[in-house]
């Protein structure tokens, strides 16, 4: 009898990326957070029940549907392209919901450290968190920032982490670049307007 998983290929392959993503960061349960987080992923992920290639089925609507046309003029008002559109609803839906989710313990995980060790206030760390984290989310959103500080279009997710990837982890020059920023949002607008993300 062979062993028996309740997780399928692509989210097998999604837990032992995650694990060591953990592992690299020197987290204390690399395997069980994973797992953890990828199990929030699956549930979140049933709630929506989205379909294979959503993406090419968004640009395709769009050509005859204007309320597809109009959402997605938004998206290209703040930087989304057309292989962005495609790259992020064209992902399976618990991979999206698992970079959401590992975003989002890597951004309560600061806050908590800034709070907690550093005495500051829950106001004050969420400004720490919005300086070194892109914020993703509705653009429309200004409940906690406005202008370029607003929360980016998740479909821009794949062209920040490889730009932040491609200035290298230890660079002062690009810490001293986001030192100059309000926070890492207005950083990316600028960069995008500038065409280097």
């Amino acid at each position: 009898m062979g062993f028996f998983s309740k997780y399928n290929e692509i989210e097998k392959g999604l837990l032992d990326l995650y694990t060591q993503e953990f592992q690299k960061n020197n987290h204390p349960e690399p395997a069980k957070t994973a797992e953890s987080l990828l199990d929030l992923a699956i549930e979140e992920s049933k709630k929506f029940n989205l379909p294979a290639n959503m993406g090419d089925n968004m640009l395709e609507k769009e050509k005859d549907d204007e309320k597809m046309h109009r959402f997605l003029e938004k998206a290209r008002k703040e930087g989304v392209r057309d292989e962005d559109i495609r790259w992020w609803w064209n992902s399976n839906d618990v991979e999206r919901m698992m970079m959401l989710k590992f975003d989002e313990l890597n951004r309560m995980v600061l806050f908590r450290k800034v709070v907690e060790e550093d005495g500051k206030t829950s106001e004050e760390a969420g400004a720490v968190v919005r300086k070194y984290h892109p914020i993703y989310g509705n653009p429309e959103d200004t409940t906690h920032t406005q202008g370029e500080d607003r929360p980016l279009r998740e479909e821009l997710k794949n062209r920040i982490n490889i730009y932040v990837e491609k200035q290298g982890v230890d660079n002062s020059d690009f810490k001293k670049q986001l030192d100059s920023f309000s926070t890492f949002n207005a950083l990316v607008r600028k960069e995008i307007r500038k065409g280097n993300i």
